[in-house]
Parts: structure tokens; C-alpha cells; sequence
């Protein structure tokens, strides 16, 4: 059982715990993620590490409601705890000193290119995050990133904050800077994102790398759900990765994969809805954020 010390929402349906859980957090690297199950009867699921706290031992999740096992996890409080947690695993981040990155993330992606950051930042880099969402109270880690990063760019769908437009309306603008070339590019996020972000820097030929983490399933390589052809070999996102060069990635794949449990999971969804002891608390805490972020 991993007590949970802080539990908060980020954004509408997004959710950030912080959990107890020393051993993980002592050998925690950027890039590493964790197999959790909340319940009993719950199933396996990987999340990545946001952050860790070795002193403390503690680590960050940062979880977006995507599916019934999701919205079990972020239903948990402050003082309840989870049942089991599992890492660090994958392979982490190669932290090394190429010049100026450039950091993409989208959603709760920002969540995994947050501690690349301060590790990128920490050889001699010049970092900038660019963070996208629909609208601005989905834009989240924003404060912790300008801690540590030279630059963070905000971006919203609708215009509602920072630039107007896509992430990679924003990365383009940056790679066509003549005066602060780009070196490397990482990125986290939705499938599509991470596609359209390695066309951009393909035309440019810069270095980039994209976190698999959104096909990963059960995290060990056996079920065969995050299989993924890189330069024309089949590689498993949870075991070779989750990261690896966006540019030789077959993100078409990947958009197909994505749908291969969607059935299994609407009706995982709909059997919780109809459980009478299942209470939802997202609504209120959708209207609460949506209040508060204006």
C-alpha cells in the first residue's frame, strides 16, 4: 500500500498525486514510468513519473481521466492510498549537452518533458518548454517549468492564453529563428501531436525524440500492445523505450493501435457508471477549476 500525501487537480479531469513510495523515488530518472493498480480488482496501468522527491520519498503522477481505471485513480484523496506501484521502469532519458532544446508537450504530456527539463538544464543547456492546451485552464506545469527552463511558451487551441494555435504553430516559429537555432527537440503528448512535431523538425533536420508512453498498456512487453515499428524494426514502447527518434517512427501504426481496446474500455466505463457505491467527482471539480482559471 503507497499512502498518498497530496492529491490536487491540475486541470479539468486531470489530476496530480503525490506518493509515497522511497524506493521508486531513490532511483528515479527522467523518463522512467511506474505500473500502477488502485484496486483489487482493478487492472495495470503505466503512468510516468512527473517528479520525485528521494529525501522525501515521494513521487509525482499526473493522470488524465481517460477511462474507468483512470477515474478510479483520481477519485483517491489525500490519506487513502494505492494498492500497488511498480518501477521504476523503461529507459531513461539521455541527458546530454546538445545546445538549445527545445521541449513539446501537450496534455498531461507536459507531465513527462517537466523533469527533462531541470535534467537538461542541469549539463548546460538552454531549454525551452513549449506546453500546449484546449483552452487555458488545460495548460498545466507551467510555473514549475519556468523554474527551471530559460523560456516556456503557453499555447491554447481556442487563443485563450499565450499563443494562439497549435504547439507546433509555436516550435515552427522557433525552428525558423535563425538568430537561436534549435539543436534537439523532445517531445511528449497525444499521437498526432508527437506526428505533426517531428514534421516540423524533419524539414530542419534536428534531432528529435518522442515519448511513446500513450500506447503503452500493461508496461512489460507481453501483451503486445505498445509494439511500434521504428526504422522499419518492431520494437515494444515499454521495453525499448518509451523513447525514440520521432523521425523514424511509424506514426500511422500508432494511430491504428490506439484503437484496438476502445470497446473494452467503453463498456469497462459503463459497468462503473451503473455501480451505485461509484461516485463521481469530476463535474464539480471541472466547474471549480474552470471558475478559478477564469
Amino acid at each position: 500500500m503507497f499512502l498518498i500525501h497530496e492529491a490536487k487537480w491540475l486541470a479539468p479531469r486531470v489530476r496530480q498525486l503525490i506518493v509515497e513510495a522511497p524506493r521508486v523515488a531513490s532511483h528515479h530518472q527522467p523518463g522512467h514510468f511506474v505500473i500502477v493498480r488502485c484496486h483489487y480488482d482493478g487492472e495495470r496501468i503505466p503512468l510516468t513519473i512527473a517528479d520525485s522527491d528521494p529525501k522525501a520519498g515521494t513521487i509525482t503522477l499526473v493522470i488524465q481521466i481517460v477511462g474507468a481505471t483512470t477515474e478510479r485513480l483520481c477519485a483517491l484523496e489525500a490519506g487513502e492510498h494505492v494498492l500497488d506501484i511498480a518501477g521504476p521502469l523503461g529507459k531513461p532519458t539521455e541527458i546530454e549537452k546538445f545546445g538549445h532544446v527545445v521541449l513539446v508537450g501537450g496534455g498531461v504530456g507536459t507531465a513527462v518533458i517537466y523533469p527533462q527539463a531541470g535534467a537538461l538544464k542541469s549539463v548546460g543547456n538552454k531549454v525551452t518548454a513549449v506546453i500546449g492546451g484546449r483552452s487555458k485552464a488545460y495548460v498545466i506545469l507551467e510555473d514549475e517549468l519556468k523554474a527551471v527552463c530559460d523560456a516556456v511558451y503557453p499555447c491554447t487551441d481556442d487563443g485563450s492564453y499565450g499563443y494562439g494555435g497549435f504547439v507546433t504553430g509555436k516550435l515552427e516559429e522557433l525552428v525558423n529563428d535563425g538568430s537561436n537555432p534549435v539543436d534537439a527537440v523532445l517531445t511528449a503528448g497525444p499521437v498526432p501531436m508527437m506526428k505533426a512535431v517531428a514534421k516540423v523538425t524533419r524539414e530542419k533536420s534536428i534531432l528529435t525524440i518522442a515519448s511513446l508512453n500513450p500506447i503503452m498498456v500493461d508496461g512489460t512487453g507481453m501483451c503486445g500492445g505498445c509494439r511500434v515499428t521504428v526504422d522499419g524494426k518492431q520494437r515494444f514502447a515499454c521495453v525499448h523505450g518509451p523513447e525514440f527518434d520521432a523521425h523514424k517512427v511509424d506514426f500511422d501504426e500508432l494511430t491504428d493501435r490506439l484503437t484496438a481496446y476502445r470497446d473494452q474500455e467503453e463498456a469497462t466505463w459503463a459497468r462503473l457508471r451503473k455501480d451505485p457505491a461509484h461516485k463521481c467527482k469530476f463535474e464539480a471539480a471541472e466547474r471549480e477549476l474552470k471558475e478559478s482559471t477564469g
